[in-house]
Formats: structure tokens, sequence, C-alpha cells
């Protein structure tokens, strides 16, 4: 679908615009579910996000206090898995300024009208080199229902505590063949920083962490022990206190939920973490703590081979194999 550019909008970028363009973060996951049904359970009643909206086929999700209308979106589907990975930009000038990088990389892309994903304004889809499919925006609307609103203005809704209750998105983790590779296109075409990686006694990256606001992370790339293309690994939103996750392990137990691994404390990030699987398969973790970078000359942490132990889980866990093989295809 193809939209005006700038210039037919009857906007010039300048110099200055196309340098203060940029990322501002990641902003939503859009992922694809064989049952909608039992997934939409899992992510109200267990999880306990809150729906946004509904429409044919598809539900728009968010947790209690996140900003935007949705962080998540349900996609009935035959097969499931990742349909794309929503990043906002900072500003309407910074959408342009990326078709006009796009073009000169000689990147394919197409326009996405807006409100054919609910809230969002006109967006820019393109795929990444292993093949992750990205939608840049500048506009999304904002959580507001009077129904659940809260008395402090700074929260966007009342706490309600149902299921396991996380506060906010917090990031999303791809399987890749290349890691390296995926990593600096991220970086040097998209900006977002390389905050940390490992690498195995073969100089081989087996996994980098970037970020473009201060969290840890906000995608993680992870190389695929198996080498047969990009998949999707999991989507993360985050607990603020360890009683919190210890609470979501008791209540998925209740639910007949499987937990893959956890909980365990990621020595990387510093962050402790539960992986459990919702029941269209797709891949959920909920975590918490982990490190804040403020540095803006930040130089990436190299984790080298011999401590992927204590990187993983510093107290001393094993992930099992499926955490290393298993991901749902990438659909859009």
């Amino acid at each position: 679908m193809g939209l005006s550019n700038a210039k037919q909008k009857g906007m010039e970028l300048t110099e200055l615009d196309l340098k203060l363009s940029n990322v501002a973060h990641i902003g939503h996951a859009s992922i694809n579910v064989t049952n909608l049904e039992k997934s939409l359970w899992f992510f109200t009643e267990v999880l306990g996000l809150h729906v946004s909206a509904e429409e044919s086929g598809r539900v728009y999700l968010r947790a209690w206090q996140d900003w935007d209308h949705h962080t998540l979106v349900l996609n009935e589907a035959e097969e499931s898995g990742l349909d794309h990975f929503g990043w906002r930009v900072n500003s309407e000038k910074a959408l342009y300024a990326f078709e006009k990088t796009l073009k000169e990389a000689g990147i394919d892309f197409k326009w996405i009208a807006g409100g054919n994903e609910l809230a969002q304004g006109d967006a820019i889809k393109f795929y990444s080199p292993s093949g992750i499919p990205i939608e840049l925006y500048w506009e999304m609307e904002a959580y507001s229902n009077p129904l659940t609103a809260s008395r402090l203005p700074s929260h966007p809704m009342k706490y309600s505590g149902r299921g396991a209750a996380p506060r906010r998105f917090d990031h999303v983790n791809v399987m890749v063949n290349d890691v390296k590779k995926e990593q600096e296109w991220w970086t040097n075409l998209l900006g977002i920083h390389h905050r940390y990686y490992i690498q195995n006694s073969e100089d081989i990256r087996l996994g980098s962490w970037l970020s473009k606001t201060n969290i840890a992370h906000e995608i993680a790339l992870m190389r695929n022990s198996n080498q047969n293309g990009t998949l999707l690994h999991h989507v993360a939103y985050y607990l603020d206190t360890p009683d919190e996750l210890f609470r979501a392990l008791n209540i998925m137990a209740e639910n007949d939920i499987k937990i893959e691994w956890g909980p365990g404390k990621h020595g990387t990030s510093g962050a402790q973490f539960l992986y459990a699987f919702e029941p269209s398969g797709n891949r959920i973790e909920l975590w918490t703590g982990g490190m804040l970078i403020f540095a803006p000359d930040w130089q990436p942490i190299e984790w080298k081979s011999g401590s992927g132990q204590l990187g993983l889980d510093m107290w001393g866990s094993t992930p099992p194999e499926s955490y290393l093989t298993y991901g749902t295809k990438i659909q859009g």
C-alpha cells in the first residue's frame, strides 16, 4: 500500500531533520496464535494483561502501566509466531527520514495506512537481514478509559492485581543464524545501541542485547543452535519485585501452564526471570530487576567463552535444550 512521501505531504526534510531523526523505543509486539480463545485467557487471566480493543480475529492488550493503547496484539492464525515488532520513532519527520534512509540503502519497504492496526498511524514496514518484520510509526493513541482510570495522574489505569499483573511491556527476543551480522544492521541502520554480547570459544557470537532507551535491552538476538532460520524466541513483560515473580510462578502452576525455565537470575543483565509457554506455543518471559544504562558513550560489554553459565543463570541452573532450539515462526 503506497502513501504520500514527505514531499507530497508538503514536508521538507532538512539535514538537521535527518540528523535528529531516530527510533525512540520499542512499542509493541504483534504475534500470531492458533487458539485465540485460549491464548486470550492466558494473557488476561493468568498473565494479567488488559484488553484495549477487539476486532474480528484480533485482540489488543496492554499492561496496567503501559501508556499506549496496546503493547501486544494477538492475531488468530494457522501457525503461531511473530507478525511484527512495532517501534515508535521520535517525530513525524523521523518517519519520512527513515523512508529516505531505506531508499538509499536499497531496502524494500511498504507504507501501511493508519488504522490498519487500531490506534496506530501511518507506518513503514520492512525486514531486517534475517527476516525480522519491523514497523516504524510515529502516531499511537494513548490508553484512556474512564471506567478504569486511576486516582493517580501518573497511572493510566487502576492496578487490578489480576493474574501476574506485570507493570509494563519490556522486550523481545529473536533467534537468528548470524547474530553479529544482524546486530550490526540494527545498530548501524536503526541506531539501536549494542549493550552486551556473548562469544564462544570459536569466536562466534552467541547473543547480543540492544536497546534505544536506558533499560538493559529492548531486543535480544540469540544464535539459533539449529541454524534453520529466524524464529521468535519470546516476548517479555516486567514485574516490580521478586515476590511478584514467585507469585506468577504459583499462578502458572495452578493453571497448568508449562514453565520452561526459572526462577533464575541472568548474570548478563542482573534480572530475575521465568519462561513459560502460552497455549498457542509462543514463549513468554516475566522478569524483574535488571541494570539500567545512562552513559551516552556506553561500550558493549563482552562476555567471553567460559562465562556462559554465569551469564545465563548466576544461581547455577542450566537452561533446557528447548530454550536454545525452540521458537515459533516468523509470519510477517
